[in-house]
């Protein structure tokens, strides 16, 4: 690898100018990957928690909103660092930076194979052989895995548009749960919804589902990673990211709150469709199927949303001189062609593995890796900002949040982060080698 800078060089941008994501593209973009598999089945993880999950909501949103505001500062300070491996490349050096990087590629492939499970288990609702016949639910999420990869392929104009209609398309079972949610409340005079636990709040109920619910809102920092194909980038995906977590976090409190309130604790900790089963139990069977479908349609919309940053990411890699240079090339139009093919083939395989169970079991370990996964880039992003001082008090409130999340996920979850965040290092060392051997033939 070539000298550090301090920051990783763009060369030259990804998409065309014509081609780049405006402020309602991007906004979506971020709306789009937030809004995904996650919310649909997190009211029953968070059932067993019950009022305590209502102040774990409120803390995730004001962690993650703390991240925003640090990830916007480092934007306007450093617009040609090209997103976090940027960041924690001026702030640390190279390994640090290339773990930061490597780590935050990893949880998006695994995420999409998380997204890719939750999408055909939404899909097996109308589609049962889906769910009973071995194997099936595999071969259907790596369909879906390959189908958003080939509009992907299409360029990053492709996506924006299919992000937008996808966004508007899975709002819609949101705002009917709250519509729903809101009546039933008003009509029982609050009386339908759980009691309030006798002993307050606890610490580690509080911890545990504010750990949950961050994996609903991972995604937000996707547009900061696509920063080379989105139009003013310093100015629009500070907004774009502000706007989209203070409106998903908001739904996702009312929604996932609601569903789990309303519905009996064991209904809802049981139900593989808490969003169906709620719909199904206060209007009918009809409308929870066209809530199941959207559902699915949510799932779709997510992974093709990520399926843009699995691409970008080795690709600002590649170009920072971190990940080899194969990953760095992109075709005529501008669509790094090999890191979106050989993300999803990581992600297929990963799914294979993962087919031997239910879709339940293996959603619910693929989303556990990507989070923790996940929480050691925020926490670098945090630190990162601490160290050039741009963070401030915020950049103090993000660390902090990064660590009591790493805390409240648990000791598996944090020690299977370390574990795949220590896998980079012989990548890096085998990458280091093979670029001296290079310079050395050049020379």
């Amino acid at each position: 690898m070539g000298k550090a800078t301090t920051a990783a060089p763009r060369e030259a941008s990804i998409a065309p100018a014509a081609s780049k994501l405006g402020l309602v593209a991007c906004l979506a973009l971020v709306m789009g990957n937030m809004i995904g598999s996650g919310v649909f089945l997190l009211p029953a993880a968070l059932a067993p928690y019950g009022w305590n999950a209502v102040p774990g909501w409120a803390f995730t949103i004001l962690g993650v909103l703390a991240l925003v505001t640090v990830l916007g500062r480092l934007a306007r300070a450093m617009p040609d660092a090209d997103g976090p491996y940027g960041y924690v490349l001026a702030s640390f050096g190279a390994l640090p930076a290339f773990l930061i990087g490597y780590s935050y590629w990893i949880s998006v492939w695994v995420g999409n194979a998380a997204v890719a499970t939750a999408a055909v288990s939404y899909l097996s609702v109308f589609f049962p052989a889906l769910g009973s016949v071995p194997g099936a639910s595999s071969v259907g999420a790596v369909g879906l895995v390959w189908a958003t990869t080939l509009v992907n392929l299409r360029g990053a104009r492709a996506v924006g548009g299919a992000q937008i209609i996808g966004t508007l398309i899975k709002l819609v079972p949101l705002l009917l749960i709250v519509a729903i949610g809101m009546g039933v409340t008003v009509r029982s005079h609050g009386a339908a919804l759980a009691p309030f636990p006798a002993g307050g709040f606890t610490l580690g109920a509080v911890s545990a589902s504010a750990a949950l619910s961050l994996w609903a809102l991972t995604g937000f920092e996707s547009a900061s990673l696509a920063t080379a194909n989105v139009e003013n980038a310093a100015v629009t995906v500070p907004r774009a990211t502000m706007l989209g977590v203070a409106a998903t976090g908001a739904l996702y409190l009312i929604v996932c709150s609601g569903i789990a309130l309303l519905l009996p604790s064991a209904l809802a900790a049981a139900s593989p469709a808490p969003f169906a089963d709620f719909v199904a139990r206060f209007w009918g069977r009809g409308p929870s199927l066209f809530v199941a479908l959207f559902a699915a349609i949510s799932a779709i919309g997510a992974l093709n949303g990520m399926t843009l940053v699995q691409g970008a990411v080795p690709l600002s890699l590649a170009r920072a001189g971190a990940f080899p240079r194969w990953f760095g090339e992109t075709n005529a139009a501008g669509t790094p062609v090999r890191a979106l093919v050989g993300s999803s083939v990581l992600t297929t395989i990963l799914l294979v593995m993962n087919s031997v169970g239910s879709m339940a079991d293996a959603f619910a370990f693929l989303a556990l890796l990507a989070t923790a996964v996940t929480l050691f880039l925020y926490l670098g992003v945090a630190v990162a900002a601490l160290r050039l001082r741009i963070g401030g008090i915020v950049g103090i409130v993000a660390a902090l949040f990064s660590l009591w999340t790493l805390w409240g996920a648990g000791r598996a979850a944090t020690g299977w982060g370390l574990v795949l965040l220590a896998s980079g290092i012989p990548v890096y060392a085998l990458i280091r080698r093979a670029a001296r051997r290079s310079a050395a033939l050049s020379a």
